[in-house]
């Protein structure tokens, strides 16, 4: 028997998160073992008259190719530099796109090759921003999820039951109408979103910040469940060159398999100019080098999902921390206003809910993980 909340899952992918409407191209990517998704959402999709394209992916790997395989038998710079034929023309005409992550191997990549993995990113890059793109211009209606996994839940040190159950929790597939929630979560981030608008300086202190940016002339997004799911944040694109301060990051801060702990970046009029690690510094260093824009920030957000309320090791859950704010490095979101460009988008954690607060504009709006503005 399908368990219900599958299907609950891929109604809200179908119905809210891609709002899949008859005509609808949709590729969907994930690997064999999110097969229960996949065969529901495609019938979900032929039901709303769409056009399901299936690109199903060997478990263990991650997005776009096979790439365990591909960075160990990669050998020319043309195979490197090479993008996707399939992926790239579904990215430039499709309607929709719905990547499912699940991955049998989060571990992979953990001893690939750094300079082709870099240059391998820097080709694939142009899906990036081409999804960045075509999303902002509401031609192109993207969202990435989850599908519980073996992997994922060794990862937070949970059972594959207790990560299912936190899983489909924290989508809420368990409420009657679970886009009704969606919705409702809208309603309550919108206020924070009119706050900021025509803000100019934001002020981050606490034990592990102090770090000062600005926000002028750019535009914070209320984020409940369209491009992620869960989700549960509000977010914008700092101006590049405005960032100053630094930041230790209270969590691993995990990419394309790699986990480094106890990072701490010092910023000047923007740039990274120092970095530090507890674990895997090297790294960090080299990912920093990727290009010009990896070592300015592209994202700035604060989460306010407090169903997630434990560290799970995947950043599209750790991101949406209740009391938390996140930045990442490199490619930033058209959208906001960002201009910042990359082949990375490395998004970073640091909690904010003992001794901590934001200032915008010199007034208090966040203190010890919740927002006081207006009281």
């Amino acid at each position: 028997m399908a368990d219900i909340r599958v299907q609950k899952f891929a109604k809200i992918l179908v119905e809210h998160s891609a709002r899949i409407v008859p005509g609808d191209r949709v590729l969907l990517e994930g690997t064999t073992a999110a097969e229960p998704l996949l065969r529901e959402l495609y019938i979900q999709i032929m039901e709303k008259g769409g056009h399901p394209h299936l690109m199903m992916l060997l478990p263990g790997t991650m997005p776009f190719s096979q790439e365990e395989m591909f960075l160990t038998y990669a050998k020319t710079d043309a195979q490197l530099d090479f993008v996707p034929t399939f992926y790239k023309m579904a990215y430039e005409q499709f309607e929709s796109r719905i990547r499912i992550h699940s991955a049998t191997n989060t571990r992979g990549q953990t001893n690939a090759d750094p300079v082709k993995s870099t240059r391998h990113a820097r080709a694939l890059s142009y899906i990036t921003e081409t999804q960045f793109r075509r999303g902002a211009e509401g031609t192109f209606k993207w969202v990435t999820t989850l599908f519980p996994t073996e992997a994922y839940a060794q990862d937070a040190n949970m059972s594959l039951k207790e990560y299912e159950d936190f899983v489909f929790g924290a989508m809420h597939t368990s409420e009657d109408d679970p886009i009704a929630f969606w919705q409702n979560i809208e309603a309550k981030q919108q206020a924070a979103v009119d706050f900021m608008k025509g803000k100019n300086q934001v002020v981050l202190r606490g034990p592990n910040v102090d770090l000062t940016l600005s926000v002028k002339g750019r535009t914070f997004m209320n984020s409940f469940g369209t491009y992620n799911m869960p989700d549960g944040e509000v977010y914008t694109g700092p101006v590049e060159e405005s960032v100053n301060g630094w930041v230790k990051f209270t969590y691993p801060a995990n990419y394309v398999g790699v986990s480094v702990e106890g990072a701490e970046l010092t910023f000047s009029n923007g740039r990274v100019e120092q970095a530090k690690a507890d674990k895997n510094l090297d790294y960090l260093l080299k990912t920093l080098e990727t290009d010009a824009g990896s070592r300015f920030l592209g994202e700035f957000a604060i989460g306010t999902n407090f169903d997630i309320n434990r560290f799970t090791g995947n950043i599209l859950f750790d991101e949406k921390i209740g009391g938390s704010f996140h930045m990442a490095l490199g490619a930033g979101y058209p959208e906001t206003g960002s201009k910042n460009k990359s082949a990375i988008h490395w998004d970073m954690i640091c909690d904010m809910r003992t001794d901590s607060e934001i200032l915008v504009d010199g007034q208090l709006f966040y203190k010890n993980g919740q927002f006081v503005f207006g009281k």
